[in-house]
């Protein structure tokens, strides 16, 4: 089996496929101070929870796919696959891995190693062009084009930073839940707020997607908006721009571009 880790910057989700089957996932928070042994540890303790596997570190897993935004945690997680994974292939997406998606940007080294997997899952799924919004730490937009190229992209705040620095720099704000309010006119600080929140990143979704779209093809309508990333659940049916959501689009990705360098397991 394959074990697939996409290392967030707020949360690293790990995902184990049988074939292209997805039987396990898990989901933990990102500390950039964990040692390679510590995580290790963490992941002994959850793999060790799954029937399919053995009670020794690896046994059932015949490959490693990572991919971070984090640099220090890939550091660590290098460290991981070299002293607990040593006989087992592994590939840490990096520059000189190949993914089968071109970049088109003024400096590919730029962009996030997440972002590319995305865009070959989304290739591989969808077909293009296509757009992929990953609801993150940040809110990203990734455009591919009809050919499978990496176009380029836009980064916003994500929708939880947003909410931290409206109750941080809001005198009578505070951090509230990130939940549906009852209706768009809230009756109350609280149903406000959230009204203002998933509202109005419904609307910036389907402002940028809109822009993004004309600027991609002749037909803007043959353009799949694919959603992914935790938070992506709460724009399904608010942002009218989402086709697709695809919660394990970046692990997807990583197992393709696994099967890209090593072969298929």
């Amino acid at each position: 089996m394959l074990l697939t880790i996409d290392v967030g910057n707020t949360h690293t989700v790990l995902g184990l496929f049988d074939g292209e089957d997805i039987v396990e996932h898990w989901r933990i928070s990102t500390d950039a101070r964990r040692t390679a042994d510590e995580l290790a540890v963490l992941l002994q303790g959850l793999m060790g929870t799954h029937p399919l596997l053995g009670d020794e570190l690896g046994d059932g897993v015949d490959g490693i796919a990572i991919c971070s935004t984090v640099p220090s945690v890939l550091h660590e997680l290098r460290e991981v696959t070299r002293r607990y994974y040593g006989d087992i292939p592994a590939v840490l997406v990096e520059p000189g891995v190949k993914t089968g998606v071109p970049i088109m940007t003024d400096n590919p080294k730029e962009v996030g190693a997440d972002r590319v997997i995305n865009a070959a899952a989304a290739i591989e799924l969808y077909g293009g062009p296509c757009i992929v919004v990953d609801f993150g730490t940040a809110t990203t937009y990734d455009a591919v084009t009809g050919r499978g190229e990496y176009a380029g992209g836009a980064i916003a705040p994500g929708i939880e930073i947003s909410v931290e620095a409206l109750g941080l720099r809001g005198a009578q704000l505070r951090k509230v839940e990130l939940a549906r309010p009852r209706q768009v006119i809230g009756k109350n600080t609280v149903e406000s707020m959230q009204s203002g929140i998933l509202y109005g990143f419904a609307g910036q979704v389907d402002g940028v997607v809109g822009r993004m779209a004309r600027e991609l093809a002749d037909d803007p309508g043959t353009v799949t908006v694919i959603a992914t990333g935790g938070l992506a659940p709460m724009m399904l049916g608010e942002a009218s721009a989402i086709d697709e959501h695809e919660p394990w689009l970046t692990l997807i990705g990583l197992r393709l571009v696994y099967e890209r360098n090593i072969g298929r397991s």
